[in-house]
């Protein structure tokens, strides 16, 4: 998965959902299924044709990679969030008009979600972030 710089928070968004879509598939099939994977192999293999110990490391090394994976995705997730956050924490008080230019006024908080941010006006419409929406 590759990550490009972000200027706007539509940018951050859109990482955030990439990040999401990442961590569901990631969530199919996980670290303990590989290990219960690798240990019923182990158990069931033929006591007279034992797994070649070549086999054995590199198969090791896989739940190591596995492992340092998981960890990444989550600190990956766990940055976006931050990342969105901090966007989000300096557009209270802007004006911003949305996408379509049908909404407009001054941010009084934003909600950041898996789905996307959501901004709060003064006058109680809502505009989401995700769709590009200008900051003024």
């Amino acid at each position: 998965m590759t990550v490009a710089s972000t200027t706007s928070v539509s940018g951050a968004a859109t990482a955030s959902t990439a990040s999401s879509a990442a961590a569901t598939a990631t969530n199919s099939l996980n670290y303990n299924d590989f290990l219960t994977l690798l240990m019923a192999e182990m158990k069931n293999q033929d006591p007279t044709q034992p797994m070649d110990p070549a086999q054995m490391v590199s198969q090791l090394a896989t739940v190591s990679e596995v492992g340092q994976a998981v960890q990444t995705n989550t600190n990956l997730a766990s940055l976006l969030t931050a990342n969105s956050l901090t966007q989000a924490e300096g557009l209270i008080g802007k004006t911003i008009t949305s996408a379509d230019g049908s909404t407009s006024g001054q941010v009084a908080s934003v909600s950041v979600t898996s789905s996307g941010s959501v901004a709060t006006l003064t006058n109680g419409a809502t505009v989401s972030l995700a769709n590009g929406a200008s900051v003024k």
